[in-house]
């Protein structure tokens, strides 16, 4: 897709600035942390009313208890190829209900602020205009998949099989998580696996009867420092003993205790070593009489550069230039959904979503001027993919 469709979609974003910053606030001014599923809901309703008010179909993959995964396509222009192309975002947040109303979006000159303003609302937007503005002028050279996910801030636990369905067979997939800070996109992540352990131990009157107890919190001691010993910071694994609980009073031996635990890889290799680890050091029994079982489990797998990755990341960063943007790829310790992506084969390639930092913070925000200019960077790679 070369010459007039292109400049027309490229032209039409240029005037988009003020209608994309009035769509973001009004999904920053809607709660939508992971476990509120009706607001997660209400992003998606409000995203399906714009695309379906410029004429583009969207449908629902129901979740029980997260949001639901939106997905909304539309046809390639005629002569068009067949494999499709991904925009990617998730509507859910990490804040809790009542954030919204405390510090709702603002905006002080060309940064807003707000939660999830850069996480990921803006690149919600910025797809959705990408999606409408190759509808009004005929289509892509590939067919566009936009998919609105539900609940990735917690690991995507039913967004997954619907992310690894859509971008199996793609040609590509743009996740429009924020641009760095430094306006790069992000060209590699670690994988991340979040679990949570219990162990059980013998309860007993700590100071009448201590030696008929058997104490869950000493064996979990025990374990934390054997699963921290693990970290490695030249190979990047880390593992991190982020929340414990135990036991049920000062006096009683604790007779349960719980840990939820963080661990980070750059490799599938390195996850599956470091797993064997962990699983052994779970297994190790320090103190007879506890018992150690995983409760929960979730995470995300790596992203890493393909050499169709490379290629789309050289076809995007040359558009870039061309528009008079500098953009670079950079690691990042942060997980994504685009590792699930890029997992299943597909090129791919993160953070194309509008440049922001912040994340996660109260000082959380979007740079406004990088809303159009994002959004075109992602239009113009399309436009230049082949099949």
């Amino acid at each position: 897709m070369t010459g007039k469709p292109i400049d027309e979609v490229l032209n039409w974003l240029d005037g988009q600035r003020d209608a994309m910053t009035d769509l973001l606030e009004e999904l920053v001014n809607t709660e939508s942390g992971t476990y509120n599923k009706p607001g997660v809901d209400a992003v998606g309703a409000k995203i399906e009313a714009h695309l379906n008010a410029a004429g583009i179909k969207t449908e629902r993959t129901g979740a029980e208890s997260f949001g639901d995964c939106i997905r909304a396509e539309i046809s390639a222009a005629p002569g068009g190829a067949n494999r499709h192309i991904v925009l990617m975002g998730h509507r859910d947040t990490v804040f809790p209900d009542g954030t919204v109303a405390d510090r709702p979006f603002t905006k002080d000159g060309d940064v807003a602020y707000g939660p999830g303003v850069a996480d990921m609302k803006s690149g919600l937007v910025m797809n959705t205009f990408i999606m409408e503005a190759f509808h009004k002028f005929g289509g892509a050279p590939f067919p566009l998949v936009a998919l609105y996910t539900g609940d990735e801030e917690i690991g995507s636990p039913s967004g997954r099989p619907v992310i690894e369905a859509t971008a199996r067979g793609a040609r590509a997939v743009f996740n429009a998580e924020p641009g760095r800070e430094t306006g790069n996109v992000v060209t590699g992540r670690k994988g991340a696996s979040f679990f949570k352990f219990e162990i059980k131990g013998v309860a007993a009157h700590s100071g009448g009867q201590p030696e008929k107890g058997v104490s869950a919190i000493e064996e979990m001691a025990r374990k934390i420092q054997a699963l921290h010993r693990l970290t490695n910071f030249e190979t990047g694994v880390t593992v991190n003993v982020g929340l414990l609980s135990g036991g049920s009073s000062v006096n009683t031996v604790a007779p349960l205790c719980t840990a939820e635990v963080d661990v980070r890889f750059k490799t599938m290799e390195q996850r599956d070593q470091v797993w064997r680890d962990i699983q052994e050091i779970l297994d190790t029994t320090h103190l007879p009489g506890t018992e150690t079982r995983v409760v929960q489990e979730r995470g995300f797998l790596p992203l890493t550069m393909s050499g169709d990755s490379q290629n789309i990341f050289d076809i995007y960063v040359g558009g870039a230039s061309e528009l008079g943007m500098t953009i670079d790829g950079e690691f990042s310790g942060g997980s994504a959904d685009s590792g699930f992506t890029a997992q299943v084969g597909t090129p791919t390639l993160c953070s194309t979503g509008p440049v922001g930092g912040g994340a996660h913070s109260i000082n959380e925000y979007c740079r406004l001027d990088t809303l159009v200019p994002r959004a075109k960077a992602v239009a113009l790679a399309i436009s230049r993919l082949n099949a």
